[in-house]
């Protein structure tokens, strides 16, 4: 009996303790700034890439010149995403988003000098463009480390998924925008000042909303157990905690190289469809049905699998930071993301004469892209393939929440670590 009444009363404490946890509605206000954050650094970073035939002619540079405009992103953010991964877990949410949001609004100012004609003379120009694009590299690796930290700091265990989801798919979400737009704001060369000025607005707000919205490091009561256990671990300890576990390890290369696929194909693709006919609107040669089905299919699958990898790299390597476990994958992607970068250019041909290319740069010849994408596509098969074999994980953080021993421990420390209002 002694026993029995042990266990009611322990029940009793963990579901008294569970009273105690509470939701802010300012939640949402936190999760529209990351969002809007997110969509609006995918947009700078890939503002170039759909006309970059348009962007070499306008500023006098290389096509080479126009993919550094976008591969500084994936440079810049393998060194600073394990920054990123430590400001997060160690400074806090609010600091990382603020921080995040500044860098990406003076990025997107910067990048206007270059339209500037008493600022920027001859190759000038450029440089002001690579400058603020490296300012918002700086940005996208607290931005995109941020949506599973807001998830689990901010809202209940059956609202993380679905905030996670809604944070992270926004960056698709700019990277969609970035392809549709900048064709439509760009029919000729002479319109890039506008496409620029464009992209500054979202750029703008998002820091307004962050700056004025965001005013806690964490949320007065935890939303749930594992909130309290958020950043529990020691940053170095972490690292060795996930170097260690062989499921993360599968999800990042897997799950990391289908990201820097992404990458790759979202910024080589103008580059990939003017050599056999396409417009920056693909609609020559009658086959505008034919691209649109597959290239959605391939954003269809790919990107409902984002927010779901990043809710398991969680899952799997807790009670590791969401900011690191998180941040090291993105770290992988970038990294798997500049070698294929580097090896689809060095497996392009250049043709001597093909008259229905529609690029604007192809004085020398136009680049056949038939074998990088062929060589993409098989090294994308290969890690699904790796993936559906080989990663298989238990639940960590969903099990340690359902767990009333652990339940109660981690509701004990947040009683006396956890801020009030």
């Amino acid at each position: 009996m002694e026993g029995a009444e042990a266990a009611s009363l322990l029940g009793e404490r963990g579901l008294g303790r569970l009273a105690q946890f509470k939701t802010y509605r300012r939640r949402w206000i936190l999760l529209a700034a990351v969002c809007l954050l997110n969509c609006s650094n995918a947009m700078l970073w890939l503002t170039f890439a759909p006309v970059a035939d348009k962007t070499a002619a306008y500023f006098h540079i290389s096509l080479e010149m126009v993919n550094w405009l976008s591969i500084v992103y994936l440079l810049i953010s393998i060194p600073f995403g394990l920054v990123s991964t430590w400001v997060l877990d160690s400074v806090g949410l609010r600091c990382a988003v603020i921080l995040s949001a500044w860098l990406n609004m003076m990025g997107s100012i910067i990048r206007m000098f270059g339209i500037l004609k008493f600022l920027s003379l001859g190759s000038q120009s450029y440089w002001y463009l690579f400058i603020g694009q490296c300012l918002c590299a700086l940005a996208q690796p607290l931005i995109i480390f941020s949506p599973t930290k807001l998830a689990a700091l901010w809202f209940p265990d059956h609202q993380r998924a679905k905030a996670n989801m809604i944070a992270s798919m926004s960056n698709p979400l700019g990277v969609l925008i970035a392809n549709v737009l900048s064709p439509a704001l760009v029919p000729e060369g002479k319109h890039i000042p506008l496409m620029l000025g464009v992209y500054a607005v979202p750029a703008v707000t998002a820091c307004a909303l962050a700056t004025v919205g965001i005013h806690e490091k964490v949320p007065p009561t935890p939303p749930s157990a594992s909130a309290t256990t958020s950043t529990s671990q020691p940053f170095l300890m972490s690292l060795k905690m996930l170097l260690r576990n062989k499921p993360y390890i599968i999800l990042a290369v897997c799950f990391g190289g289908g990201i820097g696929t992404f990458t790759c194909f979202s910024a080589l693709l103008e580059q990939i469809l003017c050599e056999k006919g396409y417009s920056n609107s693909s609609r020559f040669r009658h086959q505008a049905i034919t691209l649109a089905i597959t290239s959605s299919l391939f954003g269809f699958f790919g990107f409902a699998i984002y927010p779901i990898a990043m809710e398991l790299a969680v899952e799997c390597s807790y009670p590791v930071g969401e900011g690191t476990s998180t941040g090291l994958i993105f770290v992988a992607s970038q990294i798997e993301g500049v070698i294929l970068m580097i090896l689809l250019q060095a497996f392009t041909v250049r043709v001597s004469e093909d008259p229905s290319s529609t690029c604007a740069l192809d004085q020398d010849g136009a680049l056949d892209w038939t074998t990088p994408v062929l060589v993409l596509a098989g090294l994308c098969s290969a890690m699904a393939c790796f993936y559906v074999i080989f990663f298989h994980t238990d639940y960590k953080r969903l099990h340690a929440e359902t767990n009333s021993g652990d339940l109660v421990k981690a509701e004990d420390t947040a009683t006396a670590d956890v801020p009030e209002a």
